[in-house]
């Protein structure tokens, strides 16, 4: 029950076509004085983004969101890791006193 089992490779089934092998072919010069005309790559048509005023609106809306957003984000951060730090603060200066206290009415 404990033991592990190894599985063992099974042999493929199906039919196996052996590998193939590339042989090279020739090569056709082409001089620059040919009569032949080369083709010019054309340019693929890509759809043109149209920017309403309303769009730019709606961008600038969204991105005066996101910056609003972050920087609550970061100044709440902020001022938690400063009230944390002066809570410590003072959690230090309260033992340091009760120490000091204690060392005196030995």
């Amino acid at each position: 029950m404990f033991k592990p089992k190894v599985p063992t490779m099974p042999e493929p089934t199906g039919l196996i076509t052996p590998p193939t092998v590339v042989e090279p072919t020739a090569m056709v010069q082409h001089t620059p004085h040919s009569s032949m005309p080369l083709a010019v790559p054309t340019a693929a048509a890509r759809p043109t983004v149209q920017l309403t005023p309303g769009a730019v609106v709606a961008l600038v809306g969204g991105g005066a969101a996101v910056v609003l957003v972050v920087g609550a984000v970061l100044v709440s951060m902020l001022l938690a890791v400063a009230i944390t730090g002066a809570s410590v603060a003072i959690c230090a200066l309260v033992i340091r006193s009760l120490i000091a206290s204690a060392d005196q009415h030995r």
